[in-house]
């Protein structure tokens, strides 16, 4: 009886082996712990790479992004100085009835003068810049205020704007080149106060807390000379935003 089991048996495991022709070791048919184990260290290893790659992109995102700021901020500083004070005007203001004084005055860390926006802004006619480095929130900001340079009625006020240029600034200088008399050499002046001509340039220094190199910005102011308050004014009511004829008038109009 127990002869007949053990051939049934050996059958049984002969017609196995037939037909699965691989190994059937019980150590075969699993994978062990310590395989177990290599494959999760594998994986985990694979994991903190991918992050770590994942990290190394998203700062370099950033860092991509922060530059493009920084950038696109020098660049608006600079076009507005090159727009508007590279048109500044040389004209008396003598709209109000304090005592007439020039319109442009250049401190070392102060500025004001008189240009215009260009014909497709918001805001046509000649305005008064005014710019200084002001305390805000702990910090040190460049605001820039506007004001339109033209008479108003009586009772009535100019609607002033005002802007901030840049923040978060630590050092702010101001220098303009020019002939203070007007026949000696021209020098570079701290300042430019009651003198009644524009100087020739201006240069502006300007460094931020973050450290980003600043370029020296040397701005050529185009109109030196005098010009009648009058011409200005009878071309602002009649052509407002463009104030160019008005530099070259050769017959001076009165305001009456």
């Amino acid at each position: 009886m127990k002869k007949k089991q053990v051939q049934g048996l050996r059958c049984k495991v002969k017609r196995t082996c037939r037909l699965n022709p691989e190994p059937c070791a019980l150590h075969q048919c699993g994978f062990t712990l310590i395989e177990v184990l290599i494959a999760m260290t594998l994986l985990s290893i694979m994991v903190v790479l991918l992050f770590s790659s994942l990290k190394i992109c998203a700062d370099s995102w950033e860092k991509g992004e922060s530059k493009i700021t920084d950038v696109n901020e020098v660049a608006v500083v600079y076009n507005f100085f090159q727009r508007h004070l590279s048109i500044a005007k040389p004209l008396w203001n003598d709209l109000s009835e304090e005592e007439k004084v020039f319109s442009f005055k250049g401190k070392a860390q102060s500025l004001q003068f008189i240009s215009s926006f260009p014909a497709s802004a918001g805001r046509s006619g000649l305005q008064l810049f005014s710019l200084d480095l002001q305390e805000e929130d702990n910090e040190q900001v460049i605001k820039v205020t506007i004001t339109p340079f033209f008479p108003v009625a009586e009772g009535e006020e100019w609607h002033k704007e005002e802007v901030t240029l840049i923040k978060h600034v630590t050092e702010f200088s101001m220098a303009y080149f020019g002939s203070i008399d007007g026949v000696s050499e021209g020098s570079w002046q701290e300042e430019w106060l009651d003198i009644d001509f524009l100087p020739r340039l201006v240069k502006i220094n300007i460094k931020l807390e973050n450290e980003i190199f600043w370029p020296e910005m040397i701005i050529d102011l185009k109109i030196t000379g005098l010009t009648n308050n009058a011409d200005i004014r009878i071309d602002n009511i009649n052509n407002p935003g463009n104030t160019d004829n008005a530099e070259n008038s050769d017959q001076p109009e009165v305001v009456q």
